[in-house]
């Protein structure tokens, strides 16, 4: 069971014999096992070599456990060196071995993966492996797995991945899709709003790309999606989501820290109202926003109303520009 951090089978039945008996000899390790005195003595040379034995004075040598969680942990922490150093030159050695694959067949660059659940997988495969940060275009409905559903953005979110959205509008009318977005951006998620956006699509750390192939389904047959590959094509890609998420609008979560630091003295608008105001300039309708802050829609009119007053302008349009020129709804410049 120990044999992934270096320590062999044989060694394991001495240790786990010893951590039983407290400290014993060779000679009765021996008996215990129906092992040589020879290999029992070659055995615990080896384990005290390792640091997982130590030698006990008296007329008889005998050797006594060191405490497995400190005895292991410098093995454990090399194992872990190990692992991670194999899982670099496994990934260095295949992507060596895709590049060829391209250079000989240019198929190579795309590859069709068909059926929801094969789709789903590679979704998790693409975010699972991600180091530096997911591109995603999200269209209203869904192919293989429902926004609600990705449980790996959080812990992807949670290692460093950064993570831009851009959610189309019809996107955000959805049940629950409002609270599902503030949820992902109280977790780090940057999200924007598009009226629309022209395909769904996940892209990893700019190497590789998901895309699904067909918009709408009728159910007569499987979805089908490209996972493409680094080349022109994906290039193109990655410069239609930044086009994208340039002219989007920034979407705010309710109660977040940075909003409360965003009006000091309580000049512009407070942290619920920048959510409100990002889900009005997102072109969100009253009935669905009403929807997500449990209240009426008169009562959203009404809070609209006061701040269009507040602001001094006479239409939502003005509000929006408004919002815009004071910047209420940019997004906190990255820490250095």
């Amino acid at each position: 069971m120990l044999d992934a951090i270096g320590v062999t089978g044989d060694e394991e039945r001495v240790y786990r014999l010893l951590v039983g008996m407290f400290d014993a000899g060779p000679r009765q390790v021996a008996e215990q096992l129906g092992l040589s005195p020879a290999q029992v003595s070659a055995i615990l040379r080896s384990l005290h070599a390792k640091g997982l034995v130590s030698l006990v004075a008296g007329d008889e040598p005998k050797y006594a456990p060191s405490p497995p969680d400190v005895a292991f942990g410098p093995l454990l922490m090399r194992g872990q060196e190990s692992l991670e150093w194999a899982r670099t030159a496994v990934s260095r050695m295949a992507e060596e071995y895709r590049g060829g694959a391209r250079r000989r067949d240019a198929t190579q660059l795309v590859e069709v993966i068909t059926g929801s659940a094969a789709i789903r997988q590679q979704l998790t495969n693409i975010q699972v492996g991600a180091r530096h940060e997911l591109l995603w275009f999200c269209r209203a409905g869904h192919i293989a797995m429902a926004s609600g559903e990705n449980a790996d953005e959080y812990d992807a979110l949670a290692r460093g991945v950064r993570y831009r959205v851009v959610y189309e509008r019809a996107m955000l009318e959805e049940p629950g899709m409002i609270e599902n977005v503030a949820h992902g951006i109280r977790h780090g998620e940057e999200a924007r709003s598009s009226t629309v956006v022209p395909v769904r699509l996940a892209i990893a750390d700019g190497t590789i790309a998901l895309c699904p192939l067909v918009q709408n389904l009728d159910g007569s047959g499987e979805p089908t999606a490209a996972l493409i590959r680094d080349s022109s094509l994906l290039a193109a890609l990655i410069a239609l989501f930044e086009s994208y998420w340039e002219r989007a609008w920034p979407l705010r979560a309710d109660g977040t820290p940075q909003d409360a630091e965003r009006t000091p003295g309580g000049s512009g608008p407070d942290r619920d109202e920048l959510h409100l105001l990002s889900l009005l300039v997102a072109g969100v309708t009253d009935k669905a926003i009403a929807t997500r802050l449990a209240v009426s829609q008169r009562t959203v009119q009404r809070r609209i109303h006061d701040l269009m007053t507040r602001m001094n302008v006479q239409t939502r349009m003005q509000l929006a520009w408004e919002v815009s020129r004071q910047g209420w709804l940019d997004e906190p410049a990255a820490a250095g």
